[in-house]
């Protein structure tokens, strides 16, 4: 049986070896390995998927992008550069024109002119901000011809000769000598003159209007009139009659968009023991709006009024036998406005950003009453009230026979009797003024003697107007610049920060009004620039303010960045690698192709 297995065993193993050889290449075929060849051209089908994917995302990047772009309305960036960097190497001049007027005085006028300048140059301080350019003529009036210096002049040339005479200032009516010198000098906007008369009683006054008069004796020297004559000109219309020639920032009492809001109080500190009321409307028509008028161009003033009751005062009182009263001293005021129970509050329109000053009178409770307000040399004050910087002021008012209780009623409602009323009214009048800056006195004190100042009705004279409204001018300007200046460092360091329409327009219009408060300064037409330069500090303030850019002052690119990578990064970055992926497998795949293609070629 094993022999007869074997032979068919062998016998095929040599069938199957003569079998099994691989048929014969033919000697054109190139050899071919499918690692590194291949014989079809690879397809794009994949690969315009793969792209179409990734170029559907490329194609919505931009729609992405301008769902989320931030609205900047185009501001003028080099207008506002321009004006800081003119407002900060350019001094701002005002123009002004000096007319000294000498009658009765047998001097040269050129002399007399430059004697002037040397004593006005040694009291002209140089401020960095505002300056005042201002010219000098002087006129000697002979009575039958005149002499003028410099003979140019329109200003002293339009002076005529024998207008004024020493007989105008034989009375001592001053309100007559004003009124007749405001007829002879007309009171330009930037002009002030001032008189210096040979007379028989010696006198100095200030009007109120733009001009000044010195009644000297026949003996007097010129030089000293010279003296005074600087001196009234630069310490009084120009300085306005202060120790320091500006109103320190801090110190003008006028809001951020040109506002003030005066706010009148009449506190009733006990109404058991009595209640009072006053007729307003009647001392607003007679003293406010007058003053409120003046200063329109100032500041825009709005007032206010209101009654209130149970207001006890902070600080404490002691009675003083000699006096018969009870006193408060200096030293209590800041403890004398009581914020826990006076509950000034004013009306919505008083909001933002304007500024209020509270006005109050006080009226004491019985059992403190008389109150009266004794100074730091133990005399009593004659308007016993006292003011607080940028705050306001305070008048105690005893009632009449306040000690004599049975003589009110505590359920009867009594009335202020109007001259007490107007009393008051002209001393808050006199604080406000000197919220201002300005002496609520009417007498300045120089170095060359005593000013007497003529008061107006309208509570600030012409020349206090002016100085005003050049300061104003001033400091609103350069507050103007800083603000617009600010604004466009903040706008162009955060791309991200919305800039609407509103914004731009607010700012190109306090440009313009800068501008056009610059050239009317310039012109010295002071009553308009002040109303420019109000109008360009209120627009400037409320673009650097509006609501839009406090909300999104912080939102920045990379905020914006973290908001929507969580979405939108994990499949890009997938899609991304995928294109990269099939780009690479298709150019290797064609590589493949390239190497077959090349090596057929080669054998044939």
């Amino acid at each position: 049986m094993a022999e007869i297995s074997e032979a068919p065993d062998s016998d095929s193993s040599k069938l199957l070896g003569s079998d099994s050889k691989a048929p014969q290449r033919p000697d054109s075929e190139p050899e071919f390995d499918p690692k590194l060849m291949r014989k079809t051209k690879p397809g794009l089908k994949r690969l315009f998927l793969t792209f179409s994917v990734l170029f559907s995302f490329l194609l919505g990047f931009p729609f992405l992008w301008k769902s989320v772009e931030i609205y900047r309305s185009p501001l003028p960036f080099r207008e506002i550069d321009s004006l800081s960097t003119q407002l900060r190497s350019d001094t701002l001049l005002f123009p002004l024109h000096f007319h000294a007027l000498f009658v009765g005085f047998d001097s040269d006028p050129d002399r007399l002119r430059w004697s002037i300048l040397s004593e006005i140059t040694k009291l002209t301080s140089q401020n960095p901000k505002c300056s005042d350019n201002y010219t000098l003529s002087v006129t000697v009036d002979l009575g039958s011809r005149c002499l003028r210096g410099p003979t140019s002049s329109p200003h002293s040339s339009s002076y005529q000769c024998g207008s004024v005479t020493g007989d105008d200032f034989v009375q001592n009516d001053d309100v007559v000598v004003d009124e007749r010198l405001a007829s002879v000098f007309g009171g330009k906007n930037n002009e002030y003159s001032m008189a210096v008369v040979k007379g028989v009683s010696e006198r100095a006054v200030v009007g109120k209007y733009r001009h000044a008069w010195i009644v000297v004796g026949d003996g007097s020297d010129v030089e000293m009139a010279v003296v005074k004559v600087a001196e009234v000109l630069i310490k009084v219309f120009i300085n306005g009659g202060r120790e320091e020639g500006l109103i320190r920032n801090e110190f003008m009492p006028v809001g951020a968009d040109g506002k003030i809001v005066l706010s009148f109080n009449l506190l009733n500190a006990d109404p058991h023991d009595w209640v009072y009321d006053w007729d307003f409307e009647k001392i607003d028509d007679t003293l406010l709006t007058p003053m409120i008028e003046a200063l329109g161009t100032v500041a825009n003033i709005s007032v206010e009024s209101q009654v209130l009751y149970h207001t006890p005062k902070a600080s404490f009182s002691y009675w003083n036998q000699k006096l018969e009263s009870y006193v408060f001293s200096t030293k209590d005021l800041p403890f004398f406005v009581n914020s826990n129970e006076w509950h000034l509050d004013t009306s919505i329109a008083a909001g933002g950003r304007s500024k209020i000053l509270q006005f109050a009178v006080y009226v004491p409770s019985a059992k403190e009453c008389p109150l009266l307000l004794q100074l730091p040399n133990g005399e009593i004050s004659k308007t016993n009230g006292f003011i607080s910087p940028m705050w306001g002021g305070v008048i105690v008012w005893n009632p009449q026979g306040c000690l004599k209780d049975s003589e009110f009623k505590p359920s009867a409602k009594n009335i202020i009797p109007i001259q007490d009323l107007e009393n008051m009214f002209e001393v808050f009048i006199g604080q406000f003024r000197q919220l201002f800056g300005f002496k609520s006195l009417n007498v300045y004190t120089g170095a060359s003697g005593d000013w007497n100042l003529l008061p107006s009705e309208r509570g600030f004279t012409e020349w206090e107007l002016d100085v005003l409204s050049r300061q104003h001018t001033c400091f609103n300007l350069h507050s103007c610049a800083t603000t617009l200046g600010s604004l466009s460092r903040l706008v162009q360091s955060l791309p991200r920060m919305i800039i609407k329409d509103e914004i731009g327009k607010q700012v190109k219009l306090s440009l313009e009004a800068a501008k056009l408060a610059l050239s009317n300064a310039s012109s010295g037409v002071y009553e308009f620039s002040a109303a420019s330069s109000s109008q360009a500090r209120s627009l400037a303030e409320d673009a650097f303010f509006h609501p839009s850019i406090m909300s999104v002052s912080y939102y920045s690119f990379e905020h914006c960045f973290a908001v929507y990578s969580p979405f939108f990064l994990p499949v890009s970055m997938h899609v991304v690698l995928a294109a990269l992926r099939e780009l690479r497998r298709y150019k290797q795949e064609k590589a493949k192709y390239l190497a077959w293609k090349a090596k057929a070629n080669t054998a044939t």
